[in-house]
């Protein structure tokens, strides 16, 4: 019995210094575990070096002198390789939670310039009211004055002179309270008084927009602001009038300025593409006026046949 037991612990001896492949096919939880650990290392050296060259897991044992033994079990190295997995393996999950902390705080920083930009688009522009009229507003006509000097606004308010000479414009009152708005607003801009006809147009909009008047009104709107030299706020003007008002009795004059203004933002192309909805559109609605408008604006943005 104990002679027995000898040999086969001789036997078990044998078999691990001559066959590595039959202890690692026991060894099977240890296999599994550095096959884990390095397709784990794997995917996380992506992560952290995407496009790059990974980090070569420094799993390999030093090269021994010729005069020292081989590496004492096939188990003991599979232990070293393990624990060299695990501990790279900690270290490039510490990068890439680094990395993922510092891009929130770049998205974060993003965002809030993003914010801050929308809102300084989405603010109004300044549009000047009789109350208080831009500094820099062409006077003319009545307003002018002897010599045809525009008088320089305070900063305060419109000059004595500007503000006699708004208070001159007759407000109509006809009980079409509509119509009367919108003609304070028409004569107004007559009177090349673009500013305040600019603010009185603005809130006729706001009260009859709806109304029949609202496409004389928008129309004129951007008429005021091609007048004032704002051909941007013009061009805006005049698309939405046609957009919200097709069959408005301004629309096919608004796409004709709508045309002339987007020549004066230089922008032909976009002109051409308006004299050819004009055509397709409202060809047949055109006074005689607005035909020779849109003639003279084809010829300058070079639209051809």
């Amino acid at each position: 019995m104990r002679h027995s037991l000898i040999k086969t612990v001789i036997a078990t001896m044998m078999l691990t210094a001559t066959s590595v492949p039959a202890i690692a096919a026991k060894d099977m939880t240890v296999d599994q575990r550095v096959g884990k650990l390095e397709k784990e290392m794997t995917a996380v050296q992506r992560k952290v070096f995407p496009g790059g060259v990974p980090v070569q897991p420094d799993i390999t044992a030093q090269s021994a002198a010729p005069e020292l033994p081989p590496a004492s079990s096939p188990v003991a190295d599979l232990m070293a390789r393990v624990t060299s997995l695990e501990s790279q393996l900690a270290t490039l999950t510490g990068q890439v939670e680094q990395n993922s902390y510092r891009l929130k705080q770049v998205e974060q920083q993003i965002e809030t310039m993003k914010a801050a930009t929308a809102a300084a688009a989405s603010a109004p522009p300044e549009l000047s009211s009789v109350a208080t009229p831009a500094t820099k507003a062409p006077i003319s006509g009545a307003a002018a004055g002897s010599g045809g000097a525009a008088p320089k606004a305070a900063a305060t308010g419109p000059s004595e002179t500007r503000k006699a000479a708004v208070a001159a414009v007759e407000r109509p009152d006809t009980g079409d309270a509509a119509n009367d708005a919108y003609s304070y607003g028409f004569r107004l801009w007559e009177a090349k008084f673009y500013p305040e006809a600019q603010a009185q147009l603005k809130t006729t909009l706001e009260k009859f927009g709806n109304a029949s008047v609202g496409s004389r009104t928008q129309n004129l709107l951007g008429r005021a602001y091609l007048d004032d030299g704002k051909p941007t706020l013009a061009s805006l003007a005049f698309y939405e009038n046609y957009q919200k008002r097709p069959t408005g009795d301004r629309a096919a004059q608004s796409l004709v300025y709508l045309g002339e203004a987007l020549l004066q933002l230089k922008k032909p192309a976009d002109a051409c593409k308006v004299y050819g909805q004009i055509a397709q559109d409202y060809q047949a609605q055109l006074t005689t006026d607005l035909r020779a408008l849109v003639d003279k604006g084809r010829a300058r943005a070079k639209c051809g046949a």
